[in-house]
């Protein structure tokens, strides 16, 4: 990813563009290009070929990333589904485990990182934990994307972080409950039906309202575009809703959490 990206950077200099122009030119955040630069983001198949028509480079970059070793190509869904989540619509999301990305602190994402195995550098860390937070600009927007979250409720009770981290954690849900465009909901951990034991998954709305999902695994991640698929997940979402808190009941149970710190 690093020789691929440098190759990007040299090209690109070559042609007398800036960052901020090649990625006007290609329709991409300048973050996007400079990432790649980096050897941050993995530089996708598509963007190569238009960078090589842009840059006149006759095919190198669309080569080196089709013979890229797999360690290097499995971020590739991970960014795929990055550059997807920037841009929806709309977004519905399921988490068991931990906090949905767009929801956590600094602090509870540098907790999560801290706790990968193999770990993670302190270098590597603030990178991720970096990335994890610019994801969150979406919700600020002007015209932000509609996004539904359902948590089970035992995430709320885990404590990666010491009862301040955790309750500052707390008080941060509470804070995006009340965000224009987002719907938080809990499912009660005392509930009889449970219709996403089988793991987390988020559903997206592409500007051109097609519909995908994305799920992770301990050891990959997965972009599922399949109608069929899409659909069988999409009934575990409403089915998810229906049994969850209602989201002001939700508030009034972080409420009680607060209370309780």
């Amino acid at each position: 990813m690093k020789l691929v990206g440098k190759l990007v950077g040299v090209f690109r200099v070559a042609a007398g563009l800036t960052q901020a122009r090649l990625a006007d030119r290609v329709g991409h955040q300048v973050e996007t290009i400079a990432s790649i630069e980096q050897g941050r983001r993995a530089l996708l198949p598509e963007l190569a070929r238009r960078l090589d028509e842009l840059l006149e480079t006759k095919g190198a970059l669309e080569t080196a990333v089709g013979n890229m070793p797999e360690v290097d190509l499995i971020p590739a869904w991970v960014e795929q589904y990055l550059d997807l989540e920037r841009e929806a619509l709309a977004l519905s999301w399921y988490d068991n485990q931990v906090l949905p990305g767009l929801l956590q602190t600094e602090a509870y994402a540098r907790a999560v990182f801290r706790n990968r195995v193999p770990v993670f550098g302190e270098d590597e860390i603030a990178i991720q934990t970096t990335g994890r937070l610019e994801r969150q600009e979406i919700l600020h927007r002007t015209a932000p994307p509609t996004i539904s979250f359902v948590v089970w409720e035992p995430v709320l009770m885990l404590h990666l972080l010491d009862d301040e981290g955790h309750a500052e954690q707390l008080s941060h849900l509470r804070a995006c409950a009340a965000l224009p465009g987002i719907c938080l909901q809990v499912l009660p951990l005392n509930s009889r039906t449970h219709a996403g034991l089988n793991g987390p998954f988020t559903l997206l709305e592409t500007p051109d309202y097609q519909h995908v999902a994305y799920s992770e695994t301990q050891r990959g991640s997965l972009l599922v575009s399949d109608p069929d698929e899409v659909s069988i997940l999409a009934q575990k979402y409403a089915m998810l809703r229906a049994q969850a808190l209602s989201p002001e009941d939700t508030v009034g149970l972080l409420d009680r959490l607060l209370g309780e710190l």
